[in-house]
């Protein structure tokens, strides 16, 4: 996310340079992802080609007749991706789909967390508890034989064992409408409905990823992948599974023949590795083990921290922890273009240039637009780009013409673009000479398939065409995730009571939803006009139901605290009627401020300062960084200044 560039891009830089040294501590998954991406592949496939591959939404605008939204089909993360948009086509598409007739259903805590040209039924569940509706569902499906059973016969493996488990045989629950309606405080009457139409419709049952970044999130991925199995719509047109729907821009968008050209980064020779989420527990327990999908990982010691093109100090969890992990290192590297949290938590600091400040080409991830991006003004002061910083750091160590190959970065630029060009023409796709894109605006990546629907081929022949997985079929009950022994994440999807979990009349009874910010990406350009002019106070802007407001003696524009035993930070509170009660909405992202005296006090309004530092699962040791239980406060104290600008 650091750059739209591709060649400039700064986890490719920095592996290529630690590449060139002998390796690294790498990671395992990512903080977007991180228990989906572990578990798909072993039920369905790589989660970055489930993704890439997604039917399109030229076929939702088509061919869905109920498009059914587990965590909604947020506006504001459909307008971002990886590396840029070329164009913004989901609104149109959603609309288009609406015209027709397609029906939306978003299930959210949050009502306004799905395009308005939806329309959308707004279901809100107690957050925590979409698998436990999953499972309703499930059960609905089967006792009223609503299944298409030669589909889960012949494309599916494991379903008679999720079958028990719903109907109670495994463990003497029946997973019916009425137990779930006590779990999720939705009726029985909206839960079997909501079944009934989506047997009966063409349905696309879509995932988001916020859904996964919870305690035990691998569950609600595989029970929707599992209800989209049950109703036998996996490829075909506009009906169906995904993830990621509203979590991106390229989700819906056609693969291209090929990715655009990038900075080859080497081989990383050091064996080790760990969770990308696991950084804190690395720095501050070493030598210790961990459990992740079916192995056993020794956290390794680590003595310098090397980090370009992002910043922890916005996306992990239990801040002050992470503060006091980052003193383990005797050395903190850091490249940065501002003066951001991480780079205040480093010992050395290089000022590295803006994306408008170099020369580049770029284009989003699965994005058919390719467009050259030249530089359009100097680097300001002594900023250099990351590739300059690395080829010097390389030269004074010894391996200089390892890490550049010689080249500048307009010759890079031209040496990629050729041997791109060159593997594009043997597939039989023409695009111009580097000469002839660079002095153009943009060029088209060739798109195979326009009108692509996920899993397709597999449908039509799943022997020919299996799924990547340990029996080729989608895997509703996984004999190697069985085989891991894990309580948490067991052989079939199961719903987990998470430990986050506030009821009224206890120390802190509201949850915390830590989602995307509306105003800018991530962290990126926090102190920026468009993100300052959201704030109250300058502080992040916190959202309430008002009845939970006006019970604790709040009204809209107050400075609130928002507290737990982890931490609290103050936020500026907007109050309405969008929010399902007991929840409190504060967006990732605000410059994490802490006081010199309490690090796990952010004066700013960072959420992470509250989220708690526990894996999804042993499954995928992946984060939970969307939910947390608060309880919220007036601020009546003088409001502390802000250092972060």
């Amino acid at each position: 996310w650091s750059s739209a560039g591709r060649f400039h891009h700064g986890q490719s830089q920095l592996h290529r340079f630690l590449n060139t040294l002998g390796g690294y501590v790498s990671g395992l998954g990512d903080y977007s992802y991180g228990a989906s991406g572990v578990l798909l592949q072993h039920v369905v496939g790589r989660a970055d080609d489930l993704m890439a591959d997604a039917t399109t939404w030229e076929s939702v605008a088509e061919h869905t007749e109920l498009f059914v939204a587990f965590g909604g089909v947020s506006e504001k993360n459909s307008a971002v991706g990886p590396g840029g948009v070329g164009r913004h086509t989901t609104r149109e598409a959603i609309t288009r789909a609406r015209r027709r007739g397609c029906e939306f259903v978003s299930i959210s805590p949050i009502a306004d967390d799905t395009f308005a040209e939806a329309g959308a039924q707004w279901l809100s569940p107690r957050p925590g508890t979409d698998t436990a509706l999953m499972l309703a569902l499930a059960y609905v499906l089967e006792c009223e034989n609503l299944v298409d059973r030669e589909f889960l016969r012949t494309r599916c493996v494991g379903y008679p064992e999720f079958a028990r488990y719903v109907r109670g045989d495994a463990d003497g629950v029946p997973k019916s409408p009425e137990w779930a309606a006590g779990v999720c405080e939705l009726t029985v009457d909206t839960i079997v409905a909501l079944a009934r139409r989506m047997a009966r419709s063409r349905t696309l049952i879509n995932v988001s990823w916020s859904l996964q970044r919870q305690q035990h999130g691998e569950q609600t991925v595989w029970a929707g992948l599992t209800l989209a199995a049950m109703l036998g719509q996996i490829g075909l047109p506009g009906g169906g599974f995904q993830h990621g729907y509203g979590s991106t821009s390229d989700i819906g968008l056609p693969r291209r023949v090929a990715s655009p050209p990038a900075l080859p980064q080497g081989k990383n020779l050091a064996p080790s590795a760990i969770p990308v989420a696991r950084i804190a527990d690395a720095l501050l327990h070493p030598g210790s083990e961990i459990d992740y999908n079916g192995s056993t990982i020794r956290l390794p010691e680590i003595d310098l921290i090397y980090w370009v093109g992002g910043n922890p100090f916005h996306h992990h969890q239990d801040l002050a922890r992470l503060r006091q992990a980052f003193r383990k290192p005797s050395t903190v590297v850091v490249h940065e273009q501002f003066w951001t949290s991480t780079a205040r938590h480093a010992d050395v600091v290089l000022p590295a240039t803006m994306s408008i400040e170099r020369d580049d080409f770029g284009a989003g991830r699965n994005d058919p637009d390719f467009f050259p991006m030249p530089a359009l003004t100097r680097p300001a002061g002594s900023a250099r780009d990351d590739y300059a910083i690395f080829w010097a750091l390389a030269e004074r160590l010894g391996v200089g013409e390892s890490f550049s190959e010689g080249r500048s970065v307009l010759e890079w630029l031209e040496h990629l673009y050729t041997g791109w060009r060159g593997r594009l023409a043997e597939m039989g796709c023409a695009v111009p000479t580097f000469e002839e894109f660079w002095t153009s605006e943009r060029i088209a990546i060739p798109v195979p398939d326009p009108g692509q629907v996920l899993l397709s081929a597999f449908r039509e022949n799943p022997d020919a065409a299996p799924v990547p997985t340990s029996s080729g079929r989608i895997e509703i009950f996984s004999d190697t995730i069985a085989s891991f022994g894990y309580d948490d994440c067991p052989g079939h999807p199961v719903w987990r009571r998470p430990q986050e979990w506030p009821e009224p009349g206890e120390q802190y009874p509201l949850l915390l939803i830590s989602n995307q910010p509306r105003t800018r990406l991530h962290s990126q350009l926090d102190v920026g006009e468009t993100s300052v002019r959201s704030k109250i106070g300058g502080r992040e802007p916190a959202r309430m139901h008002p009845a939970d407001a006006a019970a604790r003696g709040l009204e809209a524009g107050d400075i609130i605290r928002i507290v737990n035993a982890r931490g609290s930070c103050l936020a500026g509170l907007i109050t309405t009627e969008t929010m399902r009660p007991g929840i409190v909405q504060l967006s990732t992202g605000a410059w994490y401020d802490p006081d010199p005296a309490d690090p796990s006090f952010c004066r700013h309004g960072n959420p992470n300062v509250l989220t708690p530092d526990v894996p999804s699962s042993r499954l995928s040791q992946a984060t939970t960084a969307q939910h947390a239980a608060v309880e919220v406060e007036k601020w009546t104290g003088p409001v502390p200044e802000l250092v972060v600008d």
